[in-house]
């Protein structure tokens, strides 16, 4: 059996990105997209993306469950680790005082990092325990809807 290890990993990715855009969260694809997101006043969530099963698949369904919350950040964003690399690159400069994780989360306030929910934090737990970690930044730091 023959399998086409791209046809199948484009899968992945399409379903990936959709499961995290459908949830509400605006695709960063290319660097001068994330310059704009980024710059903003307010707070940012920005979802690291990634194709890795056992984290992604925890840290995608938190993303969508988390935002159904009083408190959220103003602006809901993503990147995508492996696939749009320099966007996720210039995202990841933001992410000052970490080391690259993906999946993971970075809240930000006015395009300063405030605190992140790294692959460690996400492989292994709950999409629940997940979503109560983005929940209580949320609490601290955003206002609410």
């Amino acid at each position: 059996m023959y399998m086409d290890f791209n046809l199948f990993m484009g899968d992945i990715v399409e379903s990936a990105r959709n499961e995290i855009t459908q949830a509400g969260y605006d695709e960063l694809k290319t660097p001068e997209e994330v310059q704009e997101a980024l710059s903003k006043k307010g707070t940012t969530l920005v979802m690291v993306n990634s194709t890795c099963g056992c984290a992604g698949g925890v840290a995608r369904p938190a993303a969508a469950s988390a935002v159904h919350y009083d408190k959220r950040p103003d602006q809901l964003v993503t990147v995508f680790a492996g696939q749009d690399r320099e966007a996720t690159e210039l995202a990841r400069q933001y992410f000052e005082g970490y080391q690259p994780s993906s999946p993971s989360f970075a809240l930000l306030k006015d395009g300063q990092i405030i605190k992140m929910v790294e692959r460690h934090e996400i492989e292994g737990h709950s999409p629940v325990e997940v979503v109560n970690k983005l929940q209580g930044l949320f609490e601290q730091h955003c206002e609410e809807v």
